[in-house]
């Protein structure tokens, strides 16, 4: 918990926020190193816990809401953190690596954290990383082993660091779509996944035709984007 708060927080902040604080082990380092923390649990049990655990101290915010549902913004712009359950990781990643925070450092399964991090060519790479790439470089700090945790999990887990990168277009969530479309069959090439949507025309002349979307770096999803756009605003 020191070694994810000091990521978050190397030098003293005016303000955190943080993701899914339940009982409050990282709440505790955070409120070290920050003025003022916002913790957002959507456990009511936890919130009630957590609250009476930092009664009297008003620097603390517990709030009860769900992070997919709450405007991360009206807190201003402030690093975040958090644990995050697997079965939200990808959903909330989506959500704040957009956010343009300064920084964000997620506690997560191994496996997703490897994801995030892995590079063209390798079999972990695929649409989460890129999806994530566009907006934020991606850093891995550290595996965390389940002795870690009371009580421990079945999987290793590890902590990564997301920082900000302007949007590499105007209208992101169209280049998402077609990140998506690039990888709707993995073991297929971009030939067979994009010429049923965008017509054989458009596609067949691509010199990246005949690779699949595992072997293409970041930057060359968004030149594909911005040739396929090019002079039409049909897509």
């Amino acid at each position: 918990m020191e070694r994810i708060a000091a990521a978050v927080c190397p030098a003293r902040l005016d303000l955190v926020i943080e993701i899914g604080p339940g009982r409050g082990a990282l709440t505790e380092k955070l409120l070290k190193r920050a003025t003022r923390v916002i913790a957002i649990e959507v456990d009511p049990l936890l919130v009630e816990h957590l609250r009476a655990k930092f009664a009297g101290n008003p620097r603390l915010e517990v709030v009860h809401a769900d992070v997919l549902q709450t405007d991360l913004r009206q807190w201003g712009r402030a690093p975040i953190a958090g644990n995050l359950p697997y079965y939200i990781t990808s959903p909330i990643l989506e959500k704040t690596v957009r956010l343009g925070a300064p920084s964000a450092v997620f506690l997560m399964q191994q496996e997703v954290a490897e994801r995030l991090a892995a590079k063209p060519g390798t079999r972990d790479y695929g649409f989460l990383t890129v999806q994530t790439a566009l907006f934020a470089n991606v850093r891995y700090l550290f595996g965390v082993k389940p002795g870690s945790f009371q009580p421990p999990p079945k999987v290793d887990s590890a902590v990564v660091m997301l920082e900000p990168l302007p949007a590499p277009v105007d209208r992101p969530d169209d280049l998402i779509r077609f990140v998506g479309h690039c990888f709707a069959h993995k073991r297929k090439t971009l030939r067979n996944n994009l010429i049923p949507v965008y017509g054989k025309e458009r596609i067949d002349t691509w010199p990246e035709t005949g690779l699949r979307a595992e072997q293409i770096p970041v930057e060359g999803f968004v030149e594909m984007w911005r040739r396929l756009k090019k002079g039409t605003d049909a897509f």
